[in-house]
């Protein structure tokens, strides 16, 4: 019988202890289940940081172990971000908190590891990647309660690119896709518009049926020269020379909002 192959494994925890335990706990279980530690970080933003390091030589992880709770950016999110991957990693959730949550992982046949972690649990789990059952949806681990999303990301020429949410100015839906517009840039997101209106309905807001803006990013209005009734204003924003049209519906709210109009 051939021996299994080794998995790459990538460990993500803000606590360095708790990180030694888990590269102490896959030493031990080694000669069960073959695995090298290529990449260790303290929070989702370093992990992915390192991920992108690690792609660019051609490598490619095989299990996260990811910590739910962290600072900068949490394990849910991360998991998201690991997810628009094109070879994404198993991920194994490690977590100290309470049953309810992993009763939702364990329900979403999504993996996790309750601390202090067991070597015998740890091996069950690895098993489990080798099945190619822990790697989980997109849409499902955008159910999970989380923190807010620090970022947005998106898929792009092999590599995942981050997006800072604080530099994001709006969000318009084009067919199938959203584009995120930055001051320098356009990206492409295989997400939602309305589930991102409900999930950052703090910072956007509804300009028309197809765009969201950044609160903060309304410079102003000028008098729409379309004519079309619907579209009488037009949003003026900080850092671009593009202006986006104000439907009459969304004229009131949007208005209120302006900065130094």
């Amino acid at each position: 019988m051939n021996a299994p192959a080794t998995l790459s494994v990538m460990i993500v925890d803000d606590e360095a202890p708790a990180r030694a335990r888990l590269r102490d706990l896959l030493a031990d279980i080694g000669s069960e289940q073959p695995n090298s530690v290529v990449v260790e970080a303290a929070n989702g933003l370093l992990a992915l940081e390192a991920v992108a390091a690690l792609a660019g030589t051609g490598s490619c992880l095989d299990v996260a172990l990811v910590d739910i709770r962290m600072p900068t950016m949490d394990g849910i999110e991360l998991a998201r971000h690991l997810a628009q991957l094109e070879k994404p990693p198993g991920i194994i959730f490690v977590t100290a908190y309470d049953n309810y949550a992993v009763h939702a992982f364990e329900l979403n046949a999504i993996d996790y590891l309750v601390k202090p972690v067991r070597a015998q649990r740890l091996a069950a789990a690895l098993q489990k990647v080798r099945q190619g059952r822990s790697v989980p949806a997109p849409q499902l681990l955008a159910e999970l309660p989380q923190g807010a999303r620090t970022h947005l990301s998106c898929h792009e020429r092999g590599r995942l690119l981050l997006i800072p949410l604080a530099d994001i100015l709006y969000l318009r839906a084009e067919l199938k896709y959203v584009t995120a517009r930055t001051v320098s840039r356009e990206y492409l997101l295989d997400e939602s518009l309305t589930r991102l209106e409900e999930e950052f309905s703090k910072r956007f807001i509804r300009l028309h049926r197809s765009a969201l803006v950044a609160r903060d990013a309304i410079a102003g209005f000028e008098k729409s020269d379309a004519e079309d009734a619907e579209t009488q204003w037009q949003a003026i924003l900080r850092g671009i020379p593009e202006r986006l049209p104000v439907s009459r519906r969304q004229w009131p709210l949007v208005k209120s909002y302006a900065k130094g109009a």
